[in-house]
């Protein structure tokens, strides 16, 4: 009989999941774009996210599955072109999410260790072996990637809770605290804007569904799992958001965007403290990359398996489905295509109109879920909102990443389209 998973456990999934190379990699993003009022930002992203996690909550209750949102979707609308695009899109969100962490990798890393007297170059080495080497981690041993996980969370979360208690010390007397008064902050669409733009931050709390079966005394502790992962996330990134915008002129987060975080330790610790969130961040999106990996060939498993991808996506290379390396190779030419900005709207529109429907599917089986109509339906307005606000304000800045995350959702139906379509005419 397998272990279950108690409730510490499956809150560390949660809170592994969410603070694994977001907040490292979307941090910088997120000052540039609301200023001094970056917390509120995330803040406006963590209610979404809040929300929706209570649709999680009813439907991991109901109907408790290994293929988690995979199965919501198929549960509420059936095996559809539809629902089948809908999965392709988590599975080519779940590329999105590697390509901003190994992304993060690359920004952090040379930092530590120049390779080449090229930063730009040293990125696109860094990142690039990163995932290669997660991938072969991944194909070498499940277990390994589990240990590595657990390990990580406890380190990255230690770090992170030193970098808020030094780092407030550290505000009394810094002039830089000024920067968090209102005459510092952005409109409130861009702060609506900033909070989606980075609300690839928070999307992780949907592994829960994964492990949803395997919760001793679910009843309990799923919405338990959900709602403390979520409110615990919210309040660190909050935090480690003001404690960062009160350490740095905005000048020098602008120049450190990409590995802002490092350098908010600065003020308090000095180069030490810079070389230790560094490594938190290496460790943090390492370890995220490696279960975003298993995570991401898995769905791809789980849409092969309903046939709502060919079958051959079954098939195991070696002794993992052929979804992982292909996950990779993804993740690799998009992390080496695009800027982090692209990615992060890219990665959060996916997200966000992934959980507008994960909402509207919690709403459609309200009856049977016992789910309130009220909360699902307006976490799929306030989903859909987000989507709106977000694409209209990043059209006039971020063109490329809105593009972006408007081909992935039509590649991710054209490609059920055609497939359900071959798979018609055949019979």
């Amino acid at each position: 009989m397998d272990k279950k998973i108690g409730l510490k456990e499956a809150v560390s999934i949660g809170i592994g999941g969410m603070v694994g190379g977001g907040i490292f990699a979307v941090l910088g993003l997120a000052v540039s774009l609301a200023q001094g009022a970056t917390p509120l930002a995330f803040l406006f992203a963590g209610i979404v996210a809040l929300l929706t996690s209570y649709s999680y909550v009813k439907l991991s209750l109901s109907f408790p599955d290994r293929g988690g949102t995979v199965k919501f979707m198929n549960t509420a609308f059936g095996i559809s072109i539809f629902s089948g695009g809908m999965n392709n899109l988590l599975w080519l969100g779940y590329i999105i999410m590697l390509s901003l962490y190994a992304s993060a990798f690359g920004s952090y890393a040379p930092n530590l260790y120049d390779i080449t007297s090229d930063k730009t170059l040293d990125f696109h080495i860094y990142a690039t072996a990163i995932i290669v080497f997660a991938t072969l981690i991944n194909y070498y041993s499940i277990k390994v990637v589990g240990m590595i996980e657990s390990y990580a969370v406890f380190i990255k979360l230690l770090i992170l809770i030193l970098f808020i208690i030094v780092g407030i010390y550290g505000l009394f007397g810094n002039p830089n605290i000024s920067q968090l008064s209102v005459s510092n902050w952005e409109s409130p669409l861009q702060l609506i804007t900033a909070g989606m733009v980075i609300f690839v931050a928070y999307e992780g709390f949907e592994l829960i569904a994964n492990a949803a079966p395997d919760i001793e005394n679910p009843e309990k502790n799923i919405p338990r799992a959900y709602y403390i992962a979520v409110i615990f996330v919210i309040i660190l990134y909050i935090v480690i958001a003001f404690v960062t915008v009160g350490s740095l002129p905005f000048k020098e987060i602008a120049s450190a965007q990409d590995y802002v975080l490092a350098e908010a330790a600065k003020p308090m610790l000095g180069k030490t403290g810079f070389i230790i969130i560094t490594i938190a961040a290496l460790i943090s999106t390492f370890s995220a990359i490696n279960a975003s990996l298993l995570g991401g060939s898995r769905v791809n498993y789980e849409i092969g398996e309903d046939d709502e991808l060919p079958h051959e996506f079954t098939y195991k290379l070696w002794n993992q489905p052929i979804g992982l390396l292909i996950t990779a190779i993804a993740t690799i030419i998009i992390t080496n295509s695009f800027n982090l900005e692209t990615i992060s709207t890219s990665g959060s529109v996916g997200f966000i109109l992934i959980f507008a429907v994960v909402n509207l599917a919690a709403f459609k089986l309200n009856t049977k879920i016992n789910a309130n109509k009220i909360v699902t339906i307006l976490g799929f307005i306030l989903c859909m909102a987000a989507i709106i606000v977000l694409v209209s304000q990043q059209l006039k800045t971020n063109i490329i990443g809105v593009s972006v995350a408007v081909g992935i959702v039509l590649i991710s139906f054209v490609i059920e389209f055609i497939y359900k379509k071959t798979e018609y005419g055949r019979t």
